[in-house]
C-alpha cells in the first residue's frame, strides 16, 4: 500500500486544461455487510496533451458532497487552475467544483444529456414531457458554453468518453469478482489495473496542439500568472 499512496499523495502540474470527473461502482465488505461503493476517478489533459489520473477514491455513495472533498484535495495538491472540467448531470456536482474552482468552465456531456432527454421522452410522452423541459431549463447553462469554444476544443470536451473508457477497463477487471473483502483490497486491485491501463497513454490526445493553441489565446492571462 505504499506505493499507493504515494502516488495517490504525489504532488500535480499547477494547470490542467481539462479534467474529467466520474465515478464507478463496486461491492465491498463493511463491518461484515456488502455494501455499494463509489470509486472516484480524475483524469487531467496537461498542458502537452498528455492524459493523467490525477487520483482515485472511495465512498459509500457517489455524491456532490464527496466530490467536493475530491476537488479540494486535488487543489491541496497543486492544481492551481482547471480550465474546463467535464462531468455528467450528477445534481450540484457543478457547483462542487465552482466552490474551488470559481474560474472554471463546468461542461455537462453532451452525450449522456442526449441520452438522458431521450429516456425522459420516453417515460414522460404522455404528460407533456415536463422532465425534459426542466431538465434542459436547469442544464442549459451548462452545456452552452460548449458552442463558444472553436472545433479543436469542442472535439475534446463534448463527451466524458475518456474517461468512462478507463471505467469500463477498470469494470473489467472486477466483473469476475463478486466483492471485495475491504476497501484497501479495491484500491489495490484498480490501482493496479490503472497502472496497466495508463501504460498505453504515451502520446499527446488527438488534435492537441491546435486545441492548447486556442487554449493559449483564451486562457492567456490566467497561464502567465500561474507560469
Amino acid at each position: 500500500m505504499n506505493e499507493v499512496k504515494a502516488w495517490q499523495s504525489r504532488p500535480l502540474d499547477p494547470i490542467y486544461p481539462i479534467v474529467y470527473l466520474d465515478a464507478l461502482h463496486v461491492k465491498s465488505r463493511n463491518d461484515g455487510h456488502i455494501e455499494n461503493q463509489a470509486v472516484y476517478l480524475a483524469i487531467g489533459i496537461n498542458m502537452d496533451g498528455m492524459k493523467e489520473v490525477l487520483g482515485m477514491w472511495i465512498s459509500r455513495n457517489e455524491g456532490a458532497k464527496f466530490w467536493l472533498n475530491v476537488i479540494t484535495e486535488i487543489r491541496n495538491r497543486g492544481v492551481q487552475d482547471i480550465f474546463i472540467a467535464c462531468v455528467d448531470g450528477l445534481k450540484g456536482f457543478p457547483e462542487a467544483i465552482e466552490a474551488v474552482y470559481p474560474l472554471t468552465q463546468v461542461q455537462l456531456c453532451i452525450i449522456h444529456m442526449v441520452r438522458n432527454s431521450l429516456k425522459s421522452f420516453s417515460e414522460t410522452w404522455d404528460k407533456q414531457y415536463p422532465t425534459i423541459s426542466k431538465s434542459r431549463r436547469t442544464d442549459w447553462e451548462r452545456l452552452i458554453p460548449f458552442f463558444d469554444y472553436p472545433a479543436e476544443i469542442r472535439k475534446v470536451i463534448y463527451t466524458t468518453n475518456a474517461i468512462e473508457s478507463l471505467n469500463m477497463s477498470l469494470k473489467k477487471v472486477i466483473k469476475t469478482r463478486g466483492s471485495f473483502p475491504n476497501d484497501d483490497s479495491v484500491f489495490k486491485l484498480l490501482y493496479l489495473a490503472l497502472r496497466n491501463a495508463t501504460r498505453k497513454w504515451n502520446m499527446p490526445i488527438r488534435d492537441w496542439k491546435r486545441a492548447m493553441n486556442h487554449f493559449a489565446i483564451l486562457f492567456e492571462e490566467r497561464i502567465v500568472a500561474i507560469q
